[in-house]
């Protein structure tokens, strides 16, 4: 995969208001497996080795850790 981008800090900000609120959004992103797309539930940003990462979780309780520069699109559920 590649290397980690940062992305803008606006985007940023929203994801972040977002699991603050527990919010649901039609999440898409890209990753070695290929392209996704699913309604999550927002539950927080996480750090680690310089990159960061989404957390949330499906309907059927499931997790997801979502490398954020690989978000392709977020629309409010």
């Amino acid at each position: 995969m590649k290397d980690y981008q940062p992305i803008q800090c606006e985007l940023h900000d929203g994801y972040e208001l977002a699991c603050m609120r527990r919010a649901e959004h039609a999440v898409s992103w890209q990753d070695a497996a290929g392209q996704h797309s699913e309604t999550l539930q927002f539950m927080d940003i996480e750090i680690s080795n310089g990159e960061e990462h989404l957390i949330a979780v499906t309907a059927n309780g499931e997790q997801r850790r979502i490398r954020l520069d690989m978000i392709t699109s977020t629309l409010p559920y």
